[in-house]
C-alpha cells in the first residue's frame, strides 16, 4: 500500500481515531505529509491484519501522535515549534494576517454604516494611529513570548500601555477640525496590503528576526538567558523552575570549562528536552486556563463599561451578554476540572496559583 492511497477503515471508530492522529500530527508537531501518510498506512495495515481496533493497538490518538512525533521527527525540527506546532515566525505571519483581516472588516463596517467618504482631523488621525499601533504591539506580544524573548515581551506590552495613554491624551488635545476627506476603502486596502506582506514574508526569515544572536563575547550568558526564555515562553515552565534549570547549567559550565553550545547543544533543543515529561500537558493546560480567564475578565470589564450605552432591547446587548456569560462559564468549568485533576493526582501544591510565570 502506498502512502498516498486513500485509506478505507472498516470501522467508523478507527476512521475517527485516524482523523485525530492526522490532525494532531499536522497541527501540533508539523509532521511532514509523507510521514503522516506513512504512519496512518502502517496503523491501517496493523488494524487490518489483527482485526483489532486502532485504539486498542496504539492507545489514545493524541498520545500516539505525540509518541510518533518524539520517535520519528527530528529534534531540531520539533524544537523550533511550540505546543501548537507553530514557529515564532509563523505566529508572526498569522498575527499580521489576522490584523489585516480585522482591518478589512472594520473598513467594510465603517463603509456600510457611514458611507464611502470619511473626514480626517488631527484628533481622528491620532486616535486611529493609536488603535493601529496598539493592535500591532499586542499582536507581537505572544510572538515574542513564544520566541523566548521575555524582555521583548514586557517591552511590547509596556509599549502598548504607553501608546494607549499618549494616544488618548493626543486625541483629546488635538483639534478636531476637518483636514480632508478620504475614501473608506483605503483602510481596507491597507489591511489587504498587510495580508499580502505577511503571505510573502517567509516564515524562516521571520524566525531569524526573532532568534537572538548567541555568538561572540558573552555568548554563554546569552545562551543561558535564551534557554530560560524558551522554557518560560515556549514551554510554559514556571519561572522558578526555569531559573533552577539555568542555574544547574551555569554550575556545570563553571566546573567543566566548556562552552554552553558544546556542552548542551542548541538552546532550542536543550530547552525542549528539559520541558518534556509527564507535567508538560499540565503546564500547557494551566497556560490555556490563564488565557481564558484573562479574556473573560477583560470582556466582562468592557461589557460593564458599555452597559451605559447599550440598550437591553438591542441585538448587540444580548450578543455581548451571551459572549461574556459563555466565557465566564468556560473559565469556571476549566478551573473546576483543574482542581479535580489536581486533587485526584495529589498535586495540591502544584495549583495554578503556585506556578508564577
Amino acid at each position: 500500500m502506498t502512502t498516498t492511497e486513500k485509506l478505507d477503515w472498516a470501522r467508523e471508530e478507527d476512521e475517527e481515531w485516524a482523523a485525530v492522529v492526522e490532525l494532531r500530527l499536522a497541527l501540533d508537531t508539523q509532521a511532514p505529509a509523507d510521514l503522516v501518510h506513512q504512519v496512518l498506512a502502517e496503523a491501517h495495515d496493523a488494524v487490518t491484519e489483527t482485526g483489532r481496533a486502532a485504539r486498542d493497538l496504539f492507545g489514545a490518538p493524541a498520545a500516539y501522535a505525540r509518541s510518533v512525533a518524539g520517535e520519528r521527527i527530528d529534534e531540531e525540527d520539533r524544537a523550533r515549534a511550540d505546543s501548537h506546532g507553530l514557529t515564532p515566525g509563523e505566529r508572526l505571519i498569522g498575527s499580521l494576517v489576522t490584523l489585516g483581516v480585522v482591518g478589512i472588516g472594520v473598513a467594510v463596517l465603517w463603509w456600510i454604516r457611514d458611507g464611502l467618504w470619511a473626514q480626517a482631523s488631527w484628533s481622528s488621525i491620532a486616535a486611529i494611529g493609536t488603535v493601529v499601533l496598539v493592535a500591532v504591539l499586542v499582536a507581537v506580544v505572544p510572538v515574542a513570548w513564544a520566541a523566548g524573548r521575555i524582555v521583548g515581551t514586557w517591552a511590547f506590552g509596556a509599549g502598548a500601555v504607553v501608546t494607549v495613554g499618549v494616544g488618548a491624551a493626543a486625541a483629546g488635545v488635538l483639534p478636531g477640525d476637518r483636514l480632508f476627506d478620504f475614501p473608506v476603502p483605503v483602510l481596507a486596502a491597507v489591511g489587504g496590503a498587510l495580508i499580502l506582506a505577511a503571505v510573502v514574508l517567509p516564515g524562516t526569515t521571520a524566525d531569524r528576526w526573532l532568534t537572538p544572536r548567541l555568538q561572540g563575547q558573552g555568548s554563554d550568558e546569552r545562551w543561558l538567558s535564551h534557554v530560560e526564555g524558551l522554557l518560560r515562553g515556549r514551554h510554559a515552565v514556571p519561572a522558578a523552575e526555569a531559573r533552577a534549570h539555568v542555574r544547574e547549567a551555569r554550575q556545570h559550565l563553571a566546573s567543566s570549562g566548556e562552552s554552553a553550545e558544546n556542552a548542551f547543544g542548541r538552546a532550542e533543543v536543550y530547552a525542549m528536552r528539559l520541558a518534556e515529561g509527564p507535567r508538560k500537558e499540565q503546564r500547557l493546560a494551566r497556560r490555556k486556563l490563564y488565557g481564558v480567564t484573562a479574556s473573560a475578565l477583560i470582556l466582562t470589564l468592557i461589557f460593564v463599561d458599555e452597559l451605559r450605552d447599550l440598550e437591553p432591547s438591542s441585538l448587540g446587548f444580548w450578543f455581548c451578554a451571551a459572549a461574556v456569560a459563555y466565557l465566564i462559564w468556560y473559565a469556571a468549568c476549566g478551573w473546576i476540572r483543574w482542581i479535580r485533576a489536581s486533587s485526584a493526582g495529589g498535586r495540591h501544591d502544584r495549583g495554578p496559583s503556585s506556578d508564577r510565570t
